[in-house]
């Protein structure tokens, strides 16, 4: 039987000295990720490249499963902080103008640390992370499930809770593995067109 790796921390960081190793900890895991990949990360590598022991480490942290989850978590909230920043006024939109606004804030929520995010989507499963993941989509399909019902008359489609499900699928998916398989297209031309297509598909799905 294969044993879970705990993610857990062993214990919340209070103080602002605590607070300050605990973030410590946090960007050189993410550095080494980045830098070396999940299996040569170890936590003796972590705690040096963090200026920390390693007995200091293992107060807050059982493993290196355990900080690569907080990585991951970290790395979610800074995109789903991005979206929400972004997301003001959209809802007064009209249908062809917020899709176009709602792709281009995904293309820029994949672009923050492109290369900690592909590191990442490698290992989300590894660490049994997958709650986080399925609380962050709900909140994009509750985002784009409110606009929706706001713009009804718009639309061509019925089903608003499907056509929630569709469209978010489809942006995250174009612009995931845009940032994931094809890294040339994460420049600026790249990005403005893949937005342009993205919005293009959604908007006709919508208004038929």
């Amino acid at each position: 039987m294969v044993r879970r790796p705990i993610i857990k921390p062993r214990k919340v960081a209070s103080q602002e000295r605590s607070r300050a190793t605990v973030e410590a900890l946090i960007e050189a895991t993410a550095r080494i990720l980045v830098r070396d990949g999940f299996e040569r990360a170890s936590t003796n590598r972590i705690a040096e490249l963090a200026g920390v022991s390693v007995g200091s480490l293992y107060q807050y942290f059982p493993g290196k499963e355990s900080l690569v989850a907080a990585v991951i978590e970290r790395h979610q909230q800074e995109i789903m902080q991005t979206v929400r920043d972004e997301l003001a006024g959209v809802l007064d939109m009209p249908v062809e103008q917020a899709v176009r606004k709602l792709v281009a804030i995904a293309v820029k929520a994949h672009r923050v640390d492109p290369k900690l995010h592909r590191v990442l989507a490698e290992q989300i499963p590894r660490v049994g992370k997958l709650e986080k993941v399925a609380s962050f989509n709900s909140e994009n399909y509750a985002l784009f499930r409110t606009y929706l019902e706001s713009h009804r008359d718009e639309l061509a489609v019925d089903d608003l809770e499907l056509a929630s499900f569709v469209c978010v699928t489809s942006i995250e998916a174009l612009t995931h593995n845009a940032v994931l398989h094809h890294s040339r297209m994460l420049s600026d031309e790249a990005m403005e067109a893949l937005t342009e297509e993205g919005a293009r598909l959604v908007i006709r799905y919508l208004k038929g």
